[in-house]
C-alpha cells in the first residue's frame, strides 16, 4: 500500500481521483485550500482511517511523508483562473516547486497535471505532445497557459537534474458530477442554463470544436500513466470532436428543446479548435476513452439537477 498525496483532492477532478485511490485500498491524503474546492467532494472520507485531509495552499512548502503525488491543485476554468491571474501563475509556479521540492526529499513519484492549454490557439489539429503551441504570453489566458507551460518544464529539470521520477499528464476538457455551478467552462455553462429554462449562450458563431473527456475515463488513464513507465507528455482526452453549437443542441435536446441559441462576441485568445491526438496514451498505456459525450452528459445533467434542486429547497 502506498501513501499518496492529492493536491486540489477536493475539487472536480482530485475528488473523483481520490476516490479510485480509497476503493483501491490506497491510504490517501488529501491537500485542498477550498479555493475550487469543496468538501462535500470527499466527506464520504472524512473519518476513514485511511484517510487524512490538510487545508494547504501549495505556494507554501509542506512536509510529508508520501510515496506518490498527483499534482492538481490550480484553478481550470477561465472564470476562475483570471479572478486572481497573478495567484493562479503562482499556483502553477511556485506549487509544483514545493511539490517537486518535496517528492526529491522523500523519493516521491510525482504526476503533473498539465493542460491542453499549453498548445494555445493550435496551428496543428489534431495536436500531438511534440507541438510546441501557439500561445499569447501576455493575453488574459496566459496565467494559466503560461503556468502550465513553465510546470512542465520545471517538472523535466528536475528530472534532468535530480533524476526525479515524473509523469506529465496534459489533460484535454473534462466533465462530470461534481464540476461546481459556476464552473464557467462550456459544458456546465449550458446544462445549468437549460436547467434553469434560460437560453444557452454561444460564443463567436459557435463554430469551434473542442473534445470532451468524461471523468471517469480521465481518472483511469491518469492512473495509467502514474503506473506506467513514460514520463511523458502524455494528451489524455476524448479525440471525439464536435463543433460548440452541436454541444449545445445535444444539451437542449435532453432537457429543453425549446430553449433559445443566444450568440455574443467570442473572448480574447478563446482557441478556435481543440482535440487530443492520443496515439502515446493508446500505445505507451493502453487507454483510450469509452464513454461517449451522449452517455457522459446524462450523469452529468442528473448531478447539476440535483444540486439545483437541493439550492432551490435551501433558498425556500
Amino acid at each position: 500500500m502506498n501513501i499518496h498525496l492529492v493536491t486540489g483532492g477536493a475539487g472536480f477532478l482530485g475528488s473523483h481521483l481520490i476516490d479510485w485511490l480509497m476503493e483501491a485500498g490506497e491510504e490517501v491524503i488529501c491537500l485542498d485550500n477550498y479555493f475550487t474546492g469543496r468538501k462535500c467532494n470527499i466527506e464520504r472520507w472524512i473519518s476513514h482511517p485511511r484517510f487524512e485531509l490538510i487545508r494547504h495552499d501549495v505556494t507554501e512548502p509542506i512536509k510529508l511523508e508520501v510515496d506518490r503525488i498527483w499534482h492538481l491543485a490550480c484553478p481550470a476554468s477561465p472564470i476562475h483562473y483570471q479572478t486572481n491571474p497573478v495567484k493562479t501563475a503562482k499556483t502553477s509556479f511556485l506549487g509544483t516547486y514545493n511539490m517537486l521540492g518535496l517528492a526529491r526529499r522523500v523519493g516521491a513519484r510525482l504526476l503533473l497535471a498539465s493542460t491542453s492549454e499549453v498548445y494555445g490557439d493550435p496551428e496543428i489539429h489534431p495536436q500531438p505532445e511534440s507541438y510546441r503551441g501557439c500561445v499569447n504570453p501576455i493575453g488574459v489566458r496566459s496565467c494559466y497557459d503560461e503556468g502550465k507551460r513553465i510546470a512542465e518544464t520545471l517538472c523535466f529539470d528536475y528530472k534532468r537534474m535530480n533524476g526525479l521520477d515524473i509523469r506529465i499528464a496534459r489533460i484535454f476538457n473534462t466533465y462530470g458530477p461534481r464540476m461546481l455551478i459556476d464552473d464557467g467552462r462550456v459544458v456546465s455553462n449550458f446544462i445549468v442554463q437549460a436547467l434553469r429554462g434560460e437560453p444557452l449562450t454561444l460564443y463567436g458563431d459557435g463554430g469551434q470544436t473542442r473534445s470532451f473527456c468524461y471523468v471517469s475515463d480521465l481518472v483511469e488513464g491518469l492512473i495509467k500513466l502514474m503506473n506506467g513507465e513514460q514520463s511523458g507528455p502524455v494528451n489524455l482526452g476524448n479525440p471525439d470532436e464536435f463543433t460548440i453549437r452541436r454541444l449545445a443542441e445535444l444539451v437542449r435536446s435532453r432537457i429543453d428543446p425549446s430553449l433559445e441559441l443566444i450568440y455574443k462576441p467570442l473572448p480574447e485568445d478563446d482557441p478556435r479548435q481543440r482535440c487530443p491526438r492520443i496515439d502515446t496514451a493508446q500505445q505507451a498505456l493502453g487507454w483510450q476513452p469509452t464513454v461517449s459525450l451522449e452517455q457522459g452528459l446524462g450523469a452529468t445533467i442528473d448531478s447539476f439537477r440535483s444540486v439545483l434542486n437541493l439550492e432551490m429547497r435551501s433558498g425556500a
